[in-house]
């Protein structure tokens, strides 16, 4: 029986990467690391009314080139593409209440405007980026918690600029 459900996991194994290799799967990261290359330098506009925000935009930014495109993260002397991050300023909308009418649900939306130097060529991009968080009934949003939505946020306005660069990358390619 042993030996039965272990060429079963075999075959469902071997079966699933041939299917994927051969329909041409390719991660995105690949179509971006083409458009963008593979090393990249990053730098953040400050934001004089928010500028402890700028440091958790910039760590974000970060991890994602490491995370998401593969990419190196080197110095703008020597990299293929120049990332400079500009960010509005976040907003809180509120979005649950109770049935006392206190709001217990917030939305954080930060929107990231992008300007991606490449070999001389030049493209801006926008991104929106957004976190549900919900506190306590009367509660006051603490410093810990609007850093964290903030940061939430900046990762998802990241991955959505990087959805455009992937995208674009796959459109070049046909």
């Amino acid at each position: 029986m042993n030996i039965l459900l272990n060429s079963k996991k075999v075959f469902l194994s071997i079966f699933i990467i041939t299917a994927i290799t051969a329909c041409g799967y390719k991660p995105s990261a690949k179509f971006s690391r083409d458009t963008m290359g593979e090393k990249i330098s990053t730098s953040v506009v400050i934001s004089s009314e928010d500028p402890e925000n700028t440091v958790i935009i910039k760590d974000a930014v970060d991890r994602a080139i490491i995370e998401v495109f593969q990419a190196s993260l080197v110095s703008r002397s020597i990299s293929d593409t120049h990332l400079i991050l500009n960010m509005s300023s976040p907003s809180y909308i509120p979005i649950v209440y109770d049935q006392n009418g206190f709001i217990i649900g917030y939305r954080m939306s930060i929107l990231l405007s992008i300007t991606s130097i490449h070999n001389g060529v030049t493209k801006s991009y926008r991104a929106l980026g957004y976190h549900d968080f919900s506190v306590a009934p009367n509660a006051i949003v603490t410093d810990q918690e609007r850093f964290e939505a903030i940061d939430f946020s900046a990762q998802r306005a990241i991955r959505s600029f990087i959805a455009q660069v992937s995208a674009e990358g796959a459109r070049s390619k046909k």
